[in-house]
């Protein structure tokens, strides 16, 4: 009796956790479900224009660029042939938002305030993710299956350079304090520095314990990058001081996209599996402060740094939908 008693107990507290709206397993809350267009179909990247408000979602199936008003939390508009979109770049400083077509090969150029397609430069073989030089007004661009990452002129919407890498590419992401861009390249489970004055790969840093490094996070504060391992489930902490690992961790099966809330020194980790993975940063490391599932396909997370809300594109049963959570604490 006793036994059943604890069971039911267990039971009503996870029903009334759901209620309200807690991700079990997670510190989050849950703020907003809302309806996205298209069909139930897989999303890719996504970025925030904190300047205008605006979400960036790729919807790589319908090959269009969802933009989704964190302001008043629904969709105003989608942005049409964008073919099989992977990345999406918004860079507010410039007005601009990059998307990735890796249908036609190459880089579609959105005007964040009209939303309208304004150029369209060739970027490779399959490009993916992206990365902006502020200093140089320089767009870097994954090539995941064509080994290089593509540099793009900002300014003239021109390719400047192809930059071999030597393996399938993972995330790029640009580093202000050293001014490098850093790259996954997972075949040889290496971080590659480039360096954007002259264009060229100027360090390759091994990954131990990093079956294809593919995710990648920069955190400026603690010095470090932050490194999802699609084939072995886990995430590595890489001291950018030290330029050697710091750290490994067990995250979701196939860990894709990562974001970081600075203010709450909070790394986000989202996986094809579902599984969200969070984390608590610190001048000593990384603690984990929870990790569960949350939705099929929530492979996607990119956070307000204002308001610290995060967001989760997801497949529901009932459509493609938005989830927007709140930090427990």
């Amino acid at each position: 009796m006793l036994k059943v008693t604890r069971s039911l107990l267990i039971l009503a507290l996870v029903m009334a956790s759901l209620g309200a709206g807690r991700a079990p397993g997670l510190p989050l809350n849950r703020v907003a479900n809302v309806p996205l267009p298209g069909a139930a179909t897989r999303f890719d990247y996504e970025s925030l224009d904190a300047k205008t408000g605006r979400l960036f979602i790729a919807h790589l199936a319908a090959s269009e660029v969802v933009v989704f008003d964190i302001h008043s939390n629904h969709v105003v508009a989608t942005i049409p042939n964008v073919a099989n979109v992977h990345g999406v770049l918004a860079v507010p400083e410039i007005g601009r938002v990059y998307a990735t077509a890796t249908g036609s090969n190459e880089v579609a150029v959105i005007d964040a305030h009209t939303l309208k397609i304004v150029a369209r430069v060739p970027a490779g073989t399959y490009p993916d993710g992206m990365a902006y030089d502020p200093d140089n007004r320089k767009l870097y661009v994954s090539d995941e299956q064509g080994d290089t990452d593509t540099v793009i002129d900002t300014a003239a919407n021109r390719r400047l350079a192809t930059i071999a890498l030597g393996g399938d590419v993972g995330n790029t992401q640009y580093d202000a304090r050293s001014r490098r861009i850093y790259v996954n390249v997972q075949t040889l489970g290496q971080l590659v520095a480039i360096d954007p004055a002259k264009d060229a790969v100027v360090g390759r840093y091994s990954v131990p314990g990093c079956k294809s490094n593919h995710g990648l996070q920069l955190d400026d504060d603690h010095r470090r990058a932050y490194i999802a391992c699609e084939g072995n489930a886990t995430l590595v902490a890489f001291d950018l001081n030290t330029l050697k690992t710091a750290g490994a961790f067990s995250i979701g099966a196939d860990p894709d996209v990562l974001a970081y809330d600075r203010k709450r020194a909070t790394l986000y980790v989202a996986a094809e599996s579902g599984v969200i993975s969070m984390f608590v940063a610190n001048a000593q490391g990384l603690a984990k402060t929870g990790e569960g599932f949350l939705a099929d396909n929530a492979h996607i997370v990119a956070v307000d740094q204002r308001t610290h809300l995060v967001y989760f594109p997801v497949l529901a049963s009932r459509g493609p939908e938005i989830l927007v959570m709140r930090p427990a604490k």
